[in-house]
């Protein structure tokens, strides 16, 4: 007769269950999302995402130094310009929203700060890139792609994240940023980016929904994991330092499968409408608030290095 295997002898306390956890959530490696918005004063909490805003640039500033006190390590920036064209122009405003956030933080504080690089928030039509008809066209883009990325790093970005699934997009960029002489400014490549369901409340937030059509002839058809998987490695072959699985919950099974395969920091976004869902939960008692921390933890535990969460500040606040 086999002796029984107790392995509940490592659950039957709080402290035993620490000791013995495998995967748990480290908060230095989350990164804070932030909207700042030339077109508001204040501040404005978004439709669908409580206790997620929009900061004017003077509440922007009183928002850093708060979260800042906290011990948020990592911020990630989006823009809402005044001014909309065809062209995106403003994104590539040496003076724009952005770009002023970026020197702000940096003349502040040591926090980790990345941009987000597109210019679906930019353009007058809501599409990442530079018509030709009703298409995005890729490599008129790509040059577009690589003035804001420079104006990012001028600025002192940290990290430059391009969002826009455009191809051959990250070698542009790193090529735009090692000969303006930023060899140190790191890219952050959403690699693997769906076209989802799941990105509502953010193009509420930011403003940026297409006028018409969608992007599915740009991001990635979620049926495609083999497809992702051939994303990330173009992309580190262009040179990007981190590659990214978006989003994150409902495509945990990528985030397994990019970290087994590739040796490069990896990170996930968990994305606005998984907060949504989590966030209407808990309030209204369907789930308890240790949901969260499972969801965050399951991110970890696929494998993810950096976890981008509209969750990071009341992680760093209250602990989950």
């Amino acid at each position: 007769m086999f002796p029984t295997v107790r392995l509940r002898r490592t659950r039957k306390n709080e402290r035993i269950r620490d000791i013995f956890s495998e995967v748990s959530i480290d908060k230095e490696k989350m990164v804070m999302p932030i909207f700042v918005d030339e077109t508001i004063s204040g501040k404005q909490e978004i439709q669908n995402m409580p206790g997620i805003y929009r900061f004017s640039f003077d509440y922007f500033k009183n928002y850093v130094s708060e979260i800042n006190d906290l011990g948020v390590k990592s911020v990630l920036l989006f823009g809402i310009p005044s001014h909309k064209d065809p062209t995106g122009s403003a994104a590539y405003d040496e003076n724009g929203i952005v770009q002023r956030s970026i020197e702000y933080i940096k003349s502040k504080t040591d926090m980790i700060t990345m941009a987000d690089l597109c210019m679906c928030e930019y353009t007058d039509h809501g599409h990442c890139g530079i018509l030709q008809g009703k298409e995005v066209d890729n490599d008129s883009t790509l040059e577009a792609y690589r003035k804001i990325a420079r104006t990012y790093a001028q600025a002192g970005a940290d990290i430059v994240a391009p969002s826009g699934m455009m191809d051959g997009q990250v070698g542009e960029i790193r090529e735009e940023l090692d000969y303006a002489g930023f060899k140190n400014t790191m890219i952050m490549a959403y690699s693997s980016k769906f076209a989802s369901s799941l990105y509502g409340p953010f193009r509420d937030a930011a403003q940026s929904a297409p006028s018409f059509g969608d992007r599915r002839s740009y991001q990635m058809d979620f049926r495609n994991s083999n497809q992702a998987m051939r994303e990330i490695e173009l992309d580190i072959y262009e040179g990007a330092d981190i590659v990214m699985v978006k989003p994150a919950l409902f495509y945990l099974d990528l985030i397994e499968r990019a970290r087994d395969r590739f040796e490069m920091p990896l990170a996930a976004y968990n994305v606005s409408g998984e907060y949504a869902m989590l966030m209407h939960a808990v309030s209204s008692g369907i789930l308890s608030k240790s949901a969260i921390s499972e969801a965050i933890t399951s991110i970890f535990r696929a494998g993810a290095d950096i976890v981008i969460s509209y969750f990071t500040e009341e992680i760093y606040r209250n602990g989950i």
